[in-house]
């Protein structure tokens, strides 16, 4: 946003849940109209149907329904790590960011599976509140010591590295079950990477520390429980539909499972669970991230994440878009435009159905991860296709809809120049090739379109026409532009052999009328003729 929008628009930051006082960095923003959520349903419709900005905690529900009444949306952002209370594919649809804060809450978290960890261990809550009902029963509540324990870690991310930590303090061994870890990673942590079976058998302690999603759904049920160690204890403060909930009651009530310790619910409030009426079992409510130090962490991160997003075009802590930090993304910029006139080129070049988008990125371009560049091509192919509807979020969710294979590939060298990005689009008459790379690694150049080289700068209207090289043709197109108040701007010409095919490139200053084309097109030699807007 440059200085002059700045100025005269406010950007609408609409605040579904408390979010604390992290969030006065954006109320100072005079760039930015932060609104709390109004206690009346009816006015905080009417404030989601213009905001741009949504940020919630976990009590908020953004359903696909209010994704769809949201018409000016862009931006969701959740104040913490889990996003299953956002439809997260219903905003990649409507091409909206969704954000988290992933780093946040570790510290409070992985405290709190401490200390759930250790009021299993004594079983300090039920001590308690017999205490209180004044019961002295010492051997009722006889515990165990966590030193030279196992504890079994499902998933050792940023909250399950940190519960490792601490528990190899203790004197706990610490097995752990990630395929998405080196071995090399957990020795330096001090803890024993092995498999979900392994763990399973072996821990004392078992605590979670995953996402959930479809592969972890349920990941603890009848079968994989039936498999811990008798005598087990597990603590959750993950996610809630991690565990079957009735078939840990039902090993809790068998004596199999020792006690379990619970911050999450698969319904939260957990009001009619079978969990709630067992005395070996430890509740709260979903405080993990309860506490000052968290809550005010979190909401400064997400604020500036936010300002990042609106002022600086910088996405970070994305769940549905590649997220990129504001030095990479200022070496990408060229390339991105770059991507996109490429995309916008082939959607007005191409005849047919497309089959399938093959991207190939070679030299340079390697370095970089090719996401942010595909999803840019996608989105200028599709532009034109579908409209506004498009952008760089939802484009490959758009593509996959309609079933277009998507390919990619990688080439460290490039013979010709430093960079160069292929698009090749293949429809179910044709197959078109078109290629470009920056130079001064600033100023995009289409240098290839099919196999001819050309040089043309991606700009402005372009009149593409293929022909057989012969003499007269150029003369002709420039004198029927110039009868019909046409000028030329620029003319390229690519050929590989005299007298054979080549490709002609014309920009000119205004769009070129469709009878025009069609008195070009009729001229004996031209075979193909396309007008295309970039």
């Amino acid at each position: 946003m440059d200085q002059d929008q700045s100025k005269n628009r406010r950007i609408k930051v609409l605040v579904a849940d408390d979010i604390g006082a992290g969030l006065n960095m954006l109320k100072a923003d005079s760039g930015f109209q932060v609104e709390l959520r109004p206690t009346s349903p009816q006015v905080f419709t009417s404030e989601l149907e213009t905001c741009e900005a949504l940020l919630v905690r976990s009590d908020t529900k953004v359903t696909a329904e209010m994704i769809q009444s949201a018409k000016t949306l862009k931006l969701i952002g959740r104040a913490g790590v889990g996003v299953d209370n956002i439809d997260v594919p219903a905003a990649s649809k409507r091409g909206i960011v969704v954000v988290n804060v992933p780093g946040g809450n570790t510290i409070s978290a992985a405290e709190h599976a401490m200390a759930l960890l250790f009021a299993l261990a004594r079983n300090i809550p039920q001590a308690d509140s017999h205490l209180k009902a004044s019961r002295w029963e010492r051997t009722k509540f006889i515990g165990t010591e966590l030193a030279g324990k196992t504890l079994g870690l499902i998933g050792i991310g940023r909250v399950g590295r940190e519960v490792a930590r601490h528990a190899v303090a203790f004197g706990m061994k610490v097995l752990a079950a990630d395929p998405y870890i080196s071995e090399e990673y957990a020795k330096s942590l001090e803890v024993s990477l092995t498999n979900l079976e392994t763990v399973l058998s072996q821990a004392d302690f078992l605590s979670l520390h995953v996402p959930l999603n479809e592969t972890t759904h349920y990941l603890l049920n009848r079968e994989t429980l039936a498999k811990t160690k008798p005598g087990v204890r597990i603590i959750n403060c993950a996610r809630g539909g991690l565990i079957d909930e009735a078939a840990l009651a039902e090993g809790l009530r068998s004596g199999h499972i020792k006690g379990a310790a619970l911050d999450v619910f698969e319904q939260e409030p957990p009001l009619n669970s079978p969990l709630l009426k067992l005395e070996n079992v430890i509740v709260t409510p979903h405080l993990g991230a309860s506490t000052e130090e968290a809550q005010l962490k979190v909401a400064e991160e997400l604020a500036s994440v936010v300002r990042d997003y609106f002022l600086h075009h910088v996405v970070r802590n994305a769940v549905n878009f590649p997220a990129l930090d504001q030095e990479t993304y200022r070496e990408l910029e060229p390339y991105l435009a770059l991507a996109d006139k490429l995309g916008r080129f082939q959607a007005q070049s191409i005849e047919g159905g497309i089959v399938e988008v093959r991207l190939d990125y070679a030299g340079d371009l390697t370095r970089y991860r090719p996401d942010p560049l595909t999803r840019t091509v996608l989105q200028g192919l599709l532009t034109p296709i579908l409209g506004d509807e498009v952008n760089s979020v939802n484009a490959p969710l758009l593509t996959q809809e309609r079933g277009i294979k998507v390919l990619e590939t990688k080439t460290s060298y490039s013979e010709d120049y430093t960079s160069l990005l292929t698009v090749t689009v293949r429809t179910n008459r044709e197959t078109s090739v078109v290629a470009g790379t920056l130079f001064s690694r600033q100023h995009p150049r289409i240098v290839r379109i099919g196999e001819l080289s050309v040089d043309v700068v991606p700009e402005g209207h372009l009149l593409i026409y293929s022909n057989r090289d012969r003499p007269g043709v150029i003369g002709f197109v420039g004198t029927v532009l110039g009868n019909n108040g046409v000028n030329i701007a620029g003319m390229q010409v690519g050929r590989k052999t005299i007298g054979g095919e080549a490709v002609t490139v014309v920009t000119v200053d205004s769009a070129v009328p469709a009878p025009v084309l069609e008195e070009i097109r009729r001229f004996p030699g031209i075979t193909r003729i396309r007008r295309i807007e970039l």
